[in-house]
């Protein structure tokens, strides 16, 4: 009897053991799911926020053509919900230096310049003309590292920037007016300044304390960005947003202020999303899904705004954005730099 119930005793334990490793593989299951579920509905609102960003923002600067202007409320809308979400406490408000207010101070003057120059490409020319264009950063990515940081591409990193710089110049070749040379140049601008700051923030090697993760670091970017466009606004085109101005250029207020309201607050979420999925997969994982968005805003922007669409400027789109998904392939395979 006695060697029954030791026997009974483990077949019991075993069992429960069998049981709890049957609930630990389905609560690890369901965890696994869950976080891919709040993954892809990070990327859905990041290509959502874009694709809307976009229109609507084409859709005020085609009517209301001051790019400072517009630049500086997207700032201010951005500066406002960062303000926000510091006071209410749902991101935790960043200890940060006088030292550190400096070494980001070059990071906010280029990430100002590049949004400004990519509203005044907006302004000049179709949003896919826009995108296409800015397909480009990886060559200046590589470009500017070789020259400031000393990292060297390999071979197939270079072979993967030929279709890039061919596929935007074929998308070009037939874009020959001055808008179009105007759009072609601030885009290209926008790629510089854009991969300058992706180079100053690693050339700069910032000691971020804790609580001073990615988000935070945009969020003070963009404060500090809005404070440096403001007087640049004064001094150039001057406050163009006042109601007295905006109705004696004809224009309807309420739908003025409701668009760029919207592609304000879009701009804002779609930069912040990027940073949260960032933190979540690895950079090439981010790079290509950047590269998918691109074609998404692209496509819709087309159908939306019925832009006529000639057989080269399909081809070297395609071209270029082929190219842009296989140096993000490639670039994962690049040995990293010896510390």
């Amino acid at each position: 009897p006695e060697q029954e119930k030791r026997s009974d005793c483990l077949v019991a334990a075993a069992a429960s053991g069998k049981a709890a490793a049957g609930e630990e593989a389905g609560e690890e299951s369901g965890a696994a799911l869950a976080k891919t579920l709040q993954l892809g509905v990070f990327f859905g609102l990041w290509y959502l926020f874009n694709i809307y960003f976009n229109i609507y923002n084409k859709q005020v600067l085609k009517v209301f053509p001051f790019p400072i202007n517009i630049t500086t409320v997207q700032f201010a809308v951005g500066t406002t919900i960062s303000l926000f979400m510091w006071a209410t406490g749902i991101l935790k408000r960043p200890k940060i230096s006088g030292a550190q207010l400096l070494a980001i101070l070059p990071l906010a003057i280029v990430h100002t310049m590049g949004n400004l120059f990519t509203n005044m490409s907006l302004g000049k020319v179709a949003v896919s003309f826009t995108h296409t264009i800015k397909a480009m950063e990886p060559f200046f990515s590589v470009l500017l590292s070789a020259m400031f940081l000393g990292e060297l591409p390999t071979p197939w990193v270079v072979l993967s920037l030929l279709p890039i710089v061919g596929g935007v110049a074929l998308a070009s070749i037939s874009e020959a007016s001055f808008n179009c040379r105007a759009g072609f140049l601030s885009a290209m601008a926008s790629n510089v300044t854009f991969q300058s700051r992706n180079v100053l923030s690693k050339k700069l090697m910032l000691k971020k304390e804790a609580s001073l993760d990615n988000i935070n670091l945009f969020s003070i970017i963009t404060v500090m960005s809005f404070f440096l466009l403001a007087p640049v606004t004064l001094l150039t085109e001057g406050v163009k947003v006042t109601p007295t101005f905006l109705q004696s250029s004809g224009l309807n207020l309420q739908q003025v202020y409701t668009r760029s309201l919207i592609a304000a607050f879009c701009f804002h979420a779609y930069q912040q999303v990027s940073y949260m999925i960032l933190a979540r997969v690895s950079p090439v994982t981010h790079s290509v899904g950047n590269c998918v968005k691109r074609v998404v805003v692209i496509v819709t922007s087309v159908l939306f705004f019925k832009t006529p669409v000639s057989p080269i400027n399909s081809i070297g789109t395609a071209i270029a954005l082929a190219g842009v998904f296989l140096y993000s392939q490639l670039k994962r395979l690049q040995p990293k730099p010896k510390a």
